[in-house]
């Protein structure tokens, strides 16, 4: 199993922790002072969480949000989808459900493609 196929998934594949590789990030040197977006990474346990995820948002940031706590026919996911939207169409950003498991979420001139790369 390629890289990207691991991080993306394939279809009717399941994952587990052991498909994934834990890195440091103390061992990547950062280049520039201050960056200008970052990706960040949230899980969505309830309702509380979207503030945060909002912030960064607004702030300019790309977040990948973990929903696997909710079920996408869950009445809270509906209504933390419907607000995330919000903020994203706000900011002129995007927003795309990856699966049933995550929410990516774009700040002002940051796209998402719906089309996967690869085969």
């Amino acid at each position: 199993m390629g890289l990207m196929s691991k991080i993306l998934g394939e279809s009717g594949s399941s994952r587990n922790t052991e498909d994934y590789v834990e890195l440091n990030a103390n061992e990547f040197e950062m280049t520039g002072t201050e960056l200008e977006r970052q990706v960040r990474i949230a899980r969505i346990s309830d309702k509380q969480d979207v503030i945060d995820i909002k912030d960064a948002v607004y702030d300019g940031d790309v977040v990948v949000a973990d929903i696997t706590r909710h079920s996408t026919q869950d009445r809270t996911m509906e209504h933390i989808s419907d607000e995330l939207k919000q903020v994203a169409n706000e900011v002129g950003g995007d927003i795309v459900q990856k699966d049933d498991d995550q929410l990516i979420i774009t700040p002002a001139g940051v796209g998402i493609s719906r089309e996967r790369l690869g085969r």
